[in-house]
């Protein structure tokens, strides 16, 4: 074999080698590229799964409040509404003189107890979250607690309506109910700053925050059983959530939908 054609062959192989390679590198880059897009596609199912799981749950629990108001109205209501009305019967016709005060003890016991039922049976077939706006929710939840004057709560927002559906209404409004519960309980706080605002940046932006006593947040890494379902929470209706807190400077939390 002469140079040339050693050098041809060398070169040759030099090509193979190089184009093997090539072909090589392309097919581990498109593997990997395929192999990304396939767990993309797995991550945006299970999200998806996620959420139809999360509607259906809310869907069903609602049912089911709505029914066992219902039970509870059409079926104990009228067993203590009987109750009432031979109690009260016993009282007027006085047939046992010395059990009157007793008697009528239980009458107004009773008459407690359905009032109680009564008003639990309205709240439970309310289908309040439907048929109100976020703004109005949220609303109802402030003016409660201010009732109670433990702690001043503040609402404010620039917009009346936002175009929310029930999953993501009840969403944000048990986020909402969860943070306040837990600042009442353990912030020591005075005061709540509860802000709902849409803007050119976010459809929707949930901002609510304490100036209670807080935590190191950071230090203590280990989120309780309630920050970790807020969190989900907002994550399966697409929010984006962060939360924040420090020793003596309160605590503050947000979820913001890009709608």
């Amino acid at each position: 074999m002469g140079k040339t054609e050693l050098l041809i062959t060398v070169i040759l192989f030099n090509l193979f080698f190089v184009s093997f390679t090539v072909a090589i590198m392309v097919y581990i880059r498109k593997y990997k590229s395929r192999k990304k897009e396939y767990l993309n596609e797995i991550k945006i199912n299970n999200e998806i799964h996620q959420k139809e799981l999360l509607s259906t749950q809310l869907e069903i629990q609602q049912d089911t409040m709505q029914q066992i108001g219902r039970e509870l109205h059409d079926n104990i209501g009228q067993k203590l509404t009987l109750v009432s009305l031979y109690a009260q019967q016993l009282v007027y016709e006085k047939k046992v003189p010395q059990a009157s005060d007793k008697i009528e003890q239980i009458y107004q016991i009773v008459n407690s107890s359905l009032q109680d039922l009564r008003s639990l049976s309205k709240n439970l077939t309310n289908d309040n979250v439907s048929r109100n706006e976020i703004v109005t929710l949220i609303q109802d939840e402030v003016n409660h607690l201010n009732a109670l004057k433990k702690c001043e709560v503040l609402f404010n927002y620039n917009c009346d309506y936002f175009d929310l559906d029930f999953v993501r209404k009840n969403v944000l409004l048990r986020i909402t109910q969860e943070f306040l519960q837990n600042s009442l309980k353990h912030a020591n706080c005075d005061e709540i700053k509860i802000d709902l605002q849409s803007d050119n940046e976010a459809f929707l932006r949930l901002k609510i925050q304490d100036n209670g006593v807080g935590f190191d947040y950071e230090k203590n890494n280990a989120e309780g059983i309630g920050l970790k379902n807020m969190k989900k929470r907002a994550e399966i209706i697409g929010g984006k959530f962060s939360f924040k807190s420090k020793p003596n400077h309160g605590t503050a939390l947000t979820v913001i939908l890009n709608n």
